[in-house]
């Protein structure tokens, strides 16, 4: 993790910020009504075991994991627990436990646990007269963030003693599974008027949540309201928790933030578990001003994660995100770009638009690419105004082809690629003058 840097020279914070969605690989399926909301706990004897009827033993896993997310859903935690191995270690039943209660926190419209084919795995659990690890989706939707459900691959594995299953393990076959928020902690939740902050301490949730609302309300007035307006939240408290939540393509320790999805279909604008994963450090020890440009940078992707197909130029996309972010914060461009003045300085302006591998560095390489395209969007959004930016953005964010994101920029701007270089690189000394 980056050191916080002194107030007025933040941007390093942001280096890691990216769209894109975390895709869990996930065929489609079919979308049944959502269940009604979680009622108050209500405590009912549960049943041992579920007994396996037919071979092989989809029909008793599939009804153990009916009863698992019923048991969720109406807060029966005897229920819960009698879908876990009563031989399993001690310390798997605790965190089962304390997982069931975890969730007691989570406001959800939809929670179920579905088979995704028949095969599996059939690693060994002491004891057992049978294992078997089949791929388990865990589908849900946070009540008011999520407008369509989210699935999420769990790495369940099941038991059977006798004629009756369990659930005996949660690390699959392999050692890998998603891990939510709720496995890693009591989870302290806020809700706002347009979205949910999860975290696990109180204070950074709760000065997040303070912004969240301002912060959708910013990015609508330059996005438009053609987006849910509802946003999740979630701060991990671990490494280990900040990599199961943004995936294993991050480098965790550079990042401060970033906005993921778990599927994306830009055709049918459909997004899938869109969520702004944020380091507990940068909410604890960020400024408000800067806090405030982390979020509206990373809640612009999620509005415009619709409209943004995978492959197209990361310096409109994270320039965007920027340009949105710094909109109205008060602060001087020479801060918010220090390695540009710096470049300007010692070798001159940039030669060229950042290319998307700048995006894949380290270090001040990385800083400057951001910069660059913030100073980019910025010199668009003088030329254009907001308006025609926006239309800008949805036209080269819609294509990965060069070809059709140069005749955007025509179309729209009136410039090829090289001549809004050119004019770009004639209005930095204004700038930063």
């Amino acid at each position: 993790m980056r050191p916080v840097p002194a107030p007025g020279t933040y941007r390093g914070w942001l280096a890691a910020a990216a769209a894109g969605a975390v895709l869990a690989g996930i065929s489609s399926l079919s979308l049944p009504s959502p269940e009604p909301p979680r009622t108050a706990p209500v405590q009912v004897s549960g049943r041992a075991g579920f007994t396996v009827a037919t071979s092989p033993p989809e029909v008793a896993v599939r009804h153990l994991l009916e009863q698992r997310a019923a048991a969720v859903r109406s807060g029966d935690e005897s229920a819960f627990a009698a879908t876990v191995d009563p031989k399993s270690p001690p310390d798997f039943q605790r965190r089962q436990h304390e997982l069931f209660r975890n969730l007691a926190t989570i406001p959800v419209t939809e929670w179920a646990y579905q088979l995704d084919g028949a095969t599996g795995d059939r690693p060994p659990v002491p004891e057992a007269d049978e294992t078997w690890a089949p791929r388990v989706v865990l589908r849900y939707a946070l009540t008011d963030v999520d407008s369509v459900p989210t699935q999420r691959p769990l790495g369940y594995v099941f038991a059977r003693r006798g004629s009756s299953w369990y659930l005996a393990g949660d690390e699959g076959a392999h050692g890998n599974a998603w891990r939510g928020p709720w496995d890693f902690g009591l989870c302290q939740v806020r809700r706002t008027a347009t979205g949910m902050v999860i975290g696990h301490r109180r204070q950074p949730v709760e000065r997040v949540a303070r912004q969240l609302d301002v912060a959708v309300a910013d990015v609508t007035r330059i996005w438009g309201p053609g987006w849910s307006q509802r946003v999740g939240v979630v701060l991990p408290e671990s490494r280990e928790e900040l990599r199961s939540l943004v995936g294993p393509e991050f480098a965790v320790d550079d990042i401060a933030a970033v906005a993921v999805a778990d599927r994306v279909d830009v055709a049918a604008r459909r997004v899938e578990g869109p969520r702004v994963v944020l380091n507990p450090k940068a909410a604890s020890e960020l400024s408000d001003t800067a806090l405030r440009v982390v979020l509206r940078h990373e809640i612009t992707h999620i509005a415009a994660r619709a409209d943004t197909v995978d492959g197209a130029p990361m310096w409109m996309l994270e320039g965007f995100a920027d340009y949105v972010g710094y909109r109205g914060s008060g602060v001087a461009p020479k801060y918010i770009a220090p390695d540009l003045v710096r470049q300007l300085r010692e070798t001159g302006p940039p030669a060229k638009l950042p290319d998307d591998g700048d995006f894949h560095q380290g270090g001040r390489r990385l800083d400057l690419a951001y910069q660059q395209s913030w100073s980019v969007v910025r010199h668009l959004a003088e030329r254009l105004g907001e308006r025609r930016l926006v239309d800008l953005y949805r036209r080269v964010a819609a294509s990965n082809s060069p070809t059709t994101v140069d005749k955007a920029l025509r179309e729209t701007t009136g410039l090829t690629k090289d001549q809004l270089v050119v004019d770009w690189r004639a209005d930095l000394p204004d700038t930063f003058g």
